[in-house]
């Protein structure tokens, strides 16, 4: 390829991808304070606001315990160096080469709400979800609006990425409107996961650690989902685009929860993902294709794992300019089981012109027997006024100390 066509490559796909998700900017709904990254703020600690006021909210959750009011401080969680001479900040006892939680010490903390926001076609809740010090989870949770105990779909979108979307009342519109719940996050050593790590990582540079840590995040966000209630758990599916889609992979192997698995653009084989991948430099490729650094990714690569999505609902879609090296791109659609729905797009531009206004959503939450909401009639401008998110924005919900605490979820034996 060359060095134009790969700029243009480099350039037009996640722009592209980007319209896939968020189409419609103007339709974007205020976002609280409290709405943006909670890491961001004082790590365990919420901003003050007011409660929410909403007649009949579907499936409210019980305002969890508030932060401990010593957690004020900026600076990350310390504990001693392995000589006992000093502190180091502290990370969680977890290992990168086992994708169950077996080795794994993950303790889920309370969770914490940052805001709830109520519209005509969704609600919309951001939580806070800590199970390793140091590594708060933004989780976004998109209801669909008069529908009881919805299925729930993971959305997990590849390195570089953000939660920004969710913030995006269109998108947020599009991913519910088949009658299944959003759940949104970024995997580890992405976007604001990367807040208590040395510049030099990232999902990149510590692959094995990202993919694992990843994996391992998708039964406790399924625990938490469970114990928040209001949710069909015996319908999970999965989203995964791009580093996303292999997490989907290795994740729906070992998580016997997961029944439907939505592939879009997956990284795999890792030898020659490296080698082509423009995700990766020339100078960096000597590094990455080194045998210590294969050999840490060998129980972490989905080629591996793919084949045995055999119980579950797989569709798997590539697009040519997609981010995924063409020799991967073969050897996974090789692997995959006789029973994968496999699609292969010239182009995302082509991708889009079929997958456009919410239709690449909805093929995971049929998968899960979801019904689709139906369409309301239009409300007078006065009815509707109050719940119009471009009126005024929803207050987020304040987390009440006096309240009991949501209970924690619990890391598997």
């Amino acid at each position: 390829m060359s060095k134009l066509n790969l700029l243009r490559s480099l350039v037009a796909a996640p722009l592209l991808l980007l319209l896939l998700s968020v189409s419609d900017s103007r339709a974007q709904a205020p976002v609280s304070p409290a709405s943006s990254n909670l890491s961001k703020t004082m790590p365990g600690v919420l901003p003050q606001t007011e409660k929410l006021k909403v007649a009949n909210p579907q499936a409210p959750p019980e305002a969890p315990e508030s932060a401990d009011p010593q957690s004020t401080s900026m600076m990350p969680e310390m504990a001693p160096n392995a000589s006992g001479t000093g502190m180091t900040i502290a990370r969680a006892v977890e290992s990168f080469s086992e994708l169950t939680l077996k080795g794994s010490e993950l303790h889920a903390e309370p969770p914490l709400l940052g805001s709830r926001e109520v519209t005509p076609d969704f609600i919309r809740e951001l939580w806070q979800v800590r199970w390793r010090p140091n590594d708060p989870i933004d989780l976004w949770v998109i209801l669909p609006r008069g529908v009881k105990n919805p299925p729930v779909v993971l959305y997990l979108y590849g390195y570089p990425t953000e939660t920004d979307r969710f913030k995006s009342s269109s998108y947020c519109k599009r991913i519910v409107q088949s009658g299944a719940a959003g759940i949104g996050f970024v995997s580890a050593l992405t976007g604001h996961r990367t807040e208590f790590r040395p510049m030099k990582d990232n999902f990149i540079s510590k692959m094995p650690e990202a993919l694992a840590s990843s994996v391992h995040d998708i039964p406790m966000i399924l625990d938490f989902l469970q114990s928040r209630g209001g949710l069909d758990m015996s319908r999970v599916g999965i989203f995964g685009q791009g580093s996303g889609g292999a997490i989907a992979i290795l994740s729906a192997s070992v998580e016997p929860r997961i029944k439907a698995v939505d592939l879009l653009d997956p990284w795999g084989n890792w030898p020659k993902w490296f080698a082509k991948s423009f995700f990766v430099s020339s100078n960096e490729q000597t590094e990455y294709l080194k045998p210590d650094f294969q050999k840490a990714l060998e129980p972490l690569e989905p080629l591996r794992y793919l084949p045995q999505l055999k119980s579950q609902k797989l569709r798997i879609q590539y697009s040519d300019d997609g981010g995924v090296p063409k020799d991967a791109i073969e050897s996974m659609l090789a692997a995959a089981p006789a029973s994968a729905q496999v699609a292969r797009f010239p182009s995302m531009r082509r991708l889009y012109a079929e997958s456009s206004g919410g239709r690449l959503f909805q093929w995971v939450a049929e998968k899960l027997d979801a019904h689709p909401v139906p369409s309301k009639p239009s409300q007078p401008a006065a009815a509707s006024a109050q719940l119009n998110p471009s009126a005024a924005p929803a207050v987020p919900v304040q987390s009440n100390p006096a309240a009991a605490p949501v209970a924690p979820a619990k890391s598997k034996p």
